[in-house]
């Protein structure tokens, strides 16, 4: 049985979901951009367990009331934050992934007695890298892709970005424009330019740098999770440079940045496999 609850503050409506009744320490996935909808799958795997689920501010249901665009990892775990303080339940475990991840860390750094275990999965922290600047240049030219022709030439080149293999050199820069079509992606513009994930807006959560010092404080178990096809890659690459400054190895997991559930036509995950591995790891 699911019920959803909506938690309002003075900057947001936050709807959260909780999917049975188990007793126990919650488990809370989170995600960013994405929102409560992606761990429908996964959370399907752990019947055992009260599974939290929510809609980042200004995504889904959860309505703004701030009058702000942008999506801030401090901002989010402040939201999360009071979600878990609503919930009553103590400590919870955490799966948080992607943009979600991010928020996941600046959490345990803000409110470190919020989590017992935090499985962050492909952080997508881009100033860990040795090759930050050029990560950034690369993630600008998304964002210029975007803003110049839409969601599919911009969406044709983060996937072309986020698929490149090791550092972004000169030959990453030398490349045609990726081409929409290629990946059966619009070539027209609809003229909208308020994607989370390819405007502006998400700015903050791709620059982000990580409190290592809280970190390392908290009693929180941190586990940095990589998905095992996501070798060499962007956020693969984050997430080995991320656990390497917490002076820890990457966890692997089954599949790639999406493994936990089947959105991606054409690239399917792998969830049950992903939702063992995940129960191990939580232990």
């Amino acid at each position: 049985m699911t019920t959803t609850h909506t938690l309002r503050t003075a900057e947001a409506d936050l709807v959260y979901d909780v999917r049975g009744n188990a007793g126990g320490r919650p488990l809370f996935m989170i995600g960013q951009p994405m929102d409560a909808g992606g761990f429908t799958t996964l959370a399907s795997y752990f019947e055992d367990r009260t599974v939290i689920t929510y809609d980042p501010r200004g995504l889904g249901r959860s309505e703004r009331k701030d009058g702000r665009v942008d999506h801030v990892p401090e901002v989010q775990a402040r939201d999360v934050h009071a979600i878990i303080e609503a919930l009553d339940a103590g400590a919870v475990d955490m799966f948080a992934s992607s943009g979600g991840a991010v928020t996941s860390l600046a959490l345990v750094a803000a409110y470190p007695r919020d989590v017992n275990t935090l499985v962050a999965h492909e952080p997508p922290l881009l100033r860990v890298l040795p090759d930050a600047a050029a990560a950034e240049r690369a993630f600008a030219g998304v964002r210029s892709a975007y803003d110049a022709k839409g969601f599919g030439a911009g969406l044709a080149a983060f996937i072309a970005m986020t698929s490149w293999q090791g550092e972004f050199t000169d030959d990453y820069f030398a490349q045609p424009p990726a081409d929409p079509a290629m990946f059966g992606l619009p070539t027209g513009d609809d003229g909208t330019r308020e994607d989370p994930l390819l405007s502006d807006r998400s700015d903050a959560v791709s620059a982000y740098r990580p409190d290592l010092g809280a970190l390392a404080a908290a009693p929180t178990r941190i586990v940095i999770a990589v998905g095992e096809e996501s070798a060499g890659t962007l956020t693969g690459r984050t997430s080995v440079a991320m656990a390497e400054l917490l002076g820890r190895q990457a966890t692997v997991f089954p599949s790639h940045h999406g493994g936990f559930h089947n959105l991606q036509p054409g690239h399917p995950g792998q969830p049950e496999a992903f939702a063992r591995k995940l129960r191990e790891v939580l232990g």
